[in-house]
């Protein structure tokens, strides 16, 4: 199932059904999906190391008269816009600063069904990024320069380690955490959904990815849709917290 069919999927059981009235016969949120995918590929940037960072804050601007009629559901429709748009990045293996973020806003002097869909970097301790064309002045791992991990260019030793003691080192690639016999790392804990979450190791940044679980993926006590993890950040899903560590 795509991204684009799951977004439909969970549409159908918001609100019960109310998205479908809102959306007939003007703007559908597929439409601003499927607009969101096409501004993070418009923007990509390619870090120091062969990384494909992308945005992460979305803002859609709706005409007055559509922006009117989503107002009660504008936050729960951000929510699942932002999720997606996570999914979809963490597919194609790209990396974003911290957590996928969509704003939904009034666009004076827009038609009734049209929409507009910017896009940037950002990050909560710099200024919203205009340009693309360089490396973000702070990198989204470890507060060092995006790039090769230093002493001769091998991977670094990234595990995960549990509240009761146990290690579970990241192999480079991608690692999915969830209680199904498809996850690379299961764990028997009812909260957990069948695949939770997926983690991304490219030799020197892991970006998590949750994979639209039921019950979310938390970090530091924040919820997140994607974010790059940096040395002792404290993962919670379900019941079980795992600590992020890195060596050398």
């Amino acid at each position: 199932m795509s991204v684009l069919q799951r977004f439909e999927k969970r549409l159908e059981g918001l609100v019960e059904g109310a998205f479908a009235k809102v959306f007939k016969g003007v703007v559908h949120p597929v439409e601003i999906l499927n607009a969101m995918q096409r501004e993070a590929e418009a923007h990509k940037a390619i870090l120091v190391g062969g990384r494909t960072l992308v945005p992460n804050r979305y803002v859609i601007d709706l005409s007055p008269y559509d922006h009117s009629r989503l107002a009660p559901y504008a936050a729960a429709l951000a929510q699942e816009l932002a999720q997606s748009q996570a999914e979809f990045i963490g597919e194609q293996a790209w990396t974003v600063y911290g957590d996928v973020i969509v704003e939904i806003e009034r666009g004076d002097g827009l038609d009734t069904g049209m929409f507009r869909v910017s896009a940037e970097v950002y990050t909560a301790d710099q200024a919203p990024q205009a340009s693309y064309e360089a490396p973000p002045q702070y990198p989204p791992y470890g507060g060092q320069q995006a790039g090769p991990p230093p002493g001769g260019g091998g991977a670094r030793n990234v595990r995960l380690v549990s509240g009761d003691g146990r290690t579970f080192p990241l192999a480079i690639g991608s690692t999915t955490i969830g209680r199904g016999d498809q996850a690379n790392l299961r764990l028997p804990d009812v909260g957990i959904s069948r695949r939770h979450a997926r983690l991304d190791f490219d030799g020197s940044q892991v970006v998590l990815t949750d994979l639209g679980s039921t019950n979310g993926t938390m970090v530091n006590g924040q919820r997140v849709s994607a974010v790059a993890l940096n040395p002792g950040d404290m993962i919670q899903i379900g019941t079980t917290t795992l600590t992020f560590r890195v060596d050398g």
